[in-house]
């Protein structure tokens, strides 16, 4: 994946990010979601009193791109106001590996970046296959 791609995705997370409604927990999060066909989706947190109802940025981004009918993606952009990097939670690994098994995760806050695969995260996934 060519650098200025990945400096674009993290700069969409970033202004998605400062979009988050996070008046709870204060982790904001923004996502950049890259379609195969090169179509660009962002999604940021949205928090709620209940807990339950709450909604990551990656889902978002990924719901976003869905409603709009577009089903494999090559890459995403996870942009966090924490000091050390966050992975994508468990809800938001699971909804990946349903669209895209080989996804990029880039993983960027104000001081660093690191780049993995969706399998690198999640070794031992549930899919269709299992059913």
């Amino acid at each position: 994946m060519k650098t200025s791609k990945i400096e674009e995705l993290i700069s969409l997370a970033k202004k998605a990010c400062s979009n988050a409604y996070a008046p709870y927990s204060k982790f904001n999060v923004g996502a950049a979601l890259l379609t195969k066909n090169g179509k660009i989706f962002t999604g940021s947190n949205i928090e709620n009193a209940s807990y339950g109802a709450t909604v990551c940025a990656e889902r978002v981004a990924i719901f976003k791109a869905v409603s709009e009918g577009e089903r494999e993606f090559e890459s995403i952009a996870i942009y966090t106001n924490a000091d050390k990097l966050s992975f994508p939670c468990g809800i938001c690994r699971q909804v990946m590996i349903e669209f895209s098994k080989d996804l990029i995760i880039i993983l960027s806050n104000e001081k660093e970046k690191k780049i993995y695969t969706l399998k690198e995260i999640l070794p031992y996934p549930f899919t269709n296959e299992d059913l």
